[in-house]
C-alpha cells in the first residue's frame, strides 16, 4: 500500500510554477495576477480565499481580493465581474462560492469571461473538457488527475467508479477518466444518492473515487484487493482525541481500507492540497493564453 502524499505533490508544483514565474521576471514578462471575489463572512470560504492569497505571494503571482457584503445585489456583484473581464491586468479570477441565495450562482458564473475563468465552472469550459478539448479544469478534478499522472496509476481499461455528482467534482472527474488518452480510457460508473447497490459496484471497482461528504462511508468490505482509493470528502467531526475537540475525516474509512489498498489518499494531506495548487496552474496558462492571443 502506498499513500498518495497531495501535500508533497502540491508543494513540487509550487517550486515548478515559482521557478517559471522567476524566468518570466528575469525576462522582463508580465507577471501572472490572479483576482478573488469573496461575498460576506462565510469562515471556510474566508480560510480557502485566504489561502489563495498566501500561495500567490509564495510563488510569486499578483493578487487582488474584492468584497462585498452579503446584502450586495446580483446585479451589482455582476457589474463587479464585468469590470474584472475587461482589466487587462488579471489574468484570472475566481468568485467564491456559496454565493448568498437571493444571488443566481449560475448567472454569475455565466458572466466570468471563459478566458478567465480559472475555477472551470463557465459552461464553455465544462463543454470544452467534455469534448476533450483544451479548457480551464475546476480545481479538486484537476488535482486528482494529476496525482494520478503522478504516481502513474494505470487507468486504461480500470473500472472506475465516482461516487457524488457534483458539477465540481464527480460529473468533470467521470468525463475526465472517460477520455482518450491518460490518465483517461477507464470505464467508468457514476454513482450518487439514489443509486441502489454502491457496495456491489465499489466491491467491482479498480478504482474509487469517493466525494459524497459522508465521513466513513466506504468500508472495508466494500473495497477489493489492491484498488486504488482518491478521497476527496473532508467532514469536521467531534473527537475526543484532539485539542479542539474535532477533526477533518474524509469518507473512506482509512484504517479498515488502507491495508488492501495499491494506492490511497489520506484526509487531510491528500486531494485537498492539490486543489489550490491546480488554480495556481491554471492562472498561470491563461496568463500564458492572453500574451500569446
Amino acid at each position: 500500500m502506498q499513500i498518495i502524499d497531495g501535500k508533497k505533490v502540491a508543494a513540487e508544483i509550487k517550486a515548478e510554477i515559482a521557478l517559471e514565474v522567476d524566468c518570466i521576471k528575469s525576462s522582463g514578462g508580465k507577471i501572472p495576477h490572479l483576482a478573488a471575489i469573496l461575498v460576506g463572512h462565510d469562515p471556510p470560504s474566508e480560510t480557502y480565499v485566504a489561502g489563495k492569497v498566501r500561495a500567490c505571494e509564495e510563488i510569486g503571482f499578483k493578487s487582488t481580493l474584492v468584497r462585498f457584503d452579503n446584502d450586495i445585489s446580483e446585479e451589482t456583484l455582476i457589474n463587479a465581474v464585468h469590470n474584472l473581464n475587461k482589466d487587462a491586468d488579471i489574468d484570472g479570477f475566481i468568485v467564491q462560492l456559496p454565493l448568498p441565495g437571493h444571488i443566481s450562482e449560475q448567472n454569475v458564473i455565466e458572466s466570468i469571461d471563459p478566458a478567465k475563468d480559472v475555477d472551470g465552472f463557465h459552461p464553455v469550459n465544462i463543454g470544452r473538457m467534455v469534448l476533450g478539448m483544451p479548457s480551464f479544469i475546476s480545481a479538486t478534478p484537476a488535482g486528482i488527475i494529476e496525482l494520478i499522472r503522478r504516481y502513474e496509476i494505470p487507468t486504461a481499461g480500470k473500472a472506475c467508479l465516482v461516487i457524488g455528482r457534483s458539477n465540481i467534482v464527480g460529473r468533470p472527474l467521470s468525463n475526465l477518466l472517460s477520455l482518450k488518452g491518460y490518465p483517461g480510457n477507464a470505464t467508468v460508473t457514476l454513482a450518487h444518492s439514489k443509486t441502489s447497490n454502491i457496495p456491489e459496484l465499489a466491491l467491482k471497482s479498480d478504482i474509487i473515487i469517493a466525494a459524497l461528504g459522508s465521513p466513513g462511508f466506504i468500508t472495508g468490505e466494500m473495497v477489493k484487493e489492491g484498488a486504488v482509493i482518491i478521497d476527496v470528502g473532508i467532514t469536521r467531526v467531534k473527537s475526543d482525541l484532539t485539542r479542539s475537540g474535532y477533526k477533518l475525516t474524509g469518507d473512506v474509512k482509512f484504517d479498515e481500507v488502507a491495508p488492501k489498498c495499491s494506492y490511497i489518499t489520506p484526509v487531510p494531506g491528500g486531494v485537498g492540497p492539490m486543489t489550490i495548487v491546480s488554480l495556481l496552474r491554471n492562472t498561470l496558462l491563461a496568463s500564458k493564453q492572453r500574451i500569446s492571443g
